[in-house]
């Protein structure tokens, strides 16, 4: 088995594995809907995506896996590797984005993915990226200290540094700059990754990917019975306005989905069912929607 094909196998029983445990604690099963780009696109390649709407818990639950094959790197991933502009390439990966629908259950994202491409002489390189990142709208103290301990254990591992430099790698990453805040709470992100060594870079990708469900089912658990009106609602619907902001405006993700010719409805599984926008909306002072603001949508450290 090639060095592809062993990371594309990890990442599709990866997905598995949560969109089961998702499945069992919603009560809702998954729409799985396998696609395949067809001659003559600008990728070639195959994926799966696969969708739960409307369960009891999570309002809205994408997880894709897709692995594709294209005649050059688009920009996006080649804005820290000039040399390798325009090469043919290789991406496989799992992204998901989970939106909840108690109002106290943060949205969740998590990706793993491995890029390879071959230079003018031919050889190939390769690189990983991932990370996971919490989005409260309404903040705990132990939901935020409990996933940022999950992703210190799980890196630790691969050295004492690589906790420190994701988490700030996350924090730097995962920052509105059009609105001059963080998105959540942060949690760890990495990118262009390939400084221990094939094995190494991907036994660490696969420990985030393995982690993932110890660190956010907990909290799921532990909020999504919590009783909420219709003013944590609307916060709720208000705040996704800025997960969607950044998505489409500085995901790089994102970017290199749609500039690479991607899958369009598999590379939005991010956008939330129900959005809302209001003028320069402010939160009561001393409200829960204020102490979101001062407590947690600021760079902190948690562990």
């Amino acid at each position: 088995m090639s060095a592809a094909e062993t990371v594309s196998a990890y990442l599709r029983g990866l997905q598995q594995r949560i969109t089961q445990a998702v499945s069992d604690l919603d009560g809702t099963a998954f729409l799985t809907d396998a696609w395949e780009k067809p001659a003559g696109e600008p990728l070639q390649g195959r994926g799966i995506t696969q969708m739960l709407e409307g369960g009891p818990v999570f309002e809205r639950a994408g997880c894709g896996f897709s692995h594709v094959r294209g005649p050059r790197l688009p920009p996006s991933a080649t804005q820290h590797r000039p040399e390798l502009a325009g090469a043919p390439f290789e991406a496989m990966g799992v992204s998901l984005v989970f939106h909840p629908c108690n109002p106290y259950v943060p949205t969740v994202h998590m990706n793993v993915r491995m890029i390879s491409a071959r230079t003018q002489d031919g050889a190939e390189v390769c690189w990983f990226g991932g990370g996971m990142d919490l989005t409260p709208y309404y903040g705990f103290e132990d939901d935020a200290v409990h996933f940022h301990q999950s992703c210190r254990a799980t890196l630790q591992p691969f050295g004492d540094d690589k906790y420190p430099r994701f988490k700030k790698w996350c924090d730097e990453y995962f920052f509105l700059k059009h609105r001059n805040e963080p998105r959540g709470v942060g949690g760890v992100f990495f990118d262009d990754f390939a400084e221990l060594g094939f094995e190494r870079n991907l036994a660490m990708m696969q420990a985030v990917g393995d982690s993932f469900l110890g660190a956010y089912l907990p909290i799921v658990l532990r909020r999504k019975d919590t009783a909420y009106s219709q003013r944590e609602r609307d916060f709720q619907l208000y705040r996704r306005g800025r997960y969607v902001e950044f998505n489409l405006v500085w995901d790089r993700g994102t970017h290199f989905g749609l500039q690479s010719g991607g899958r369009t409805e598999s590379i939005l599984l991010s956008m939330p069912p129900l959005v809302s926008w209001s003028y320069n909306r402010q939160p009561e002072p001393g409200s829960p929607e204020a102490a979101l603001y001062s407590q947690f949508l600021v760079r902190r450290d948690w562990v």
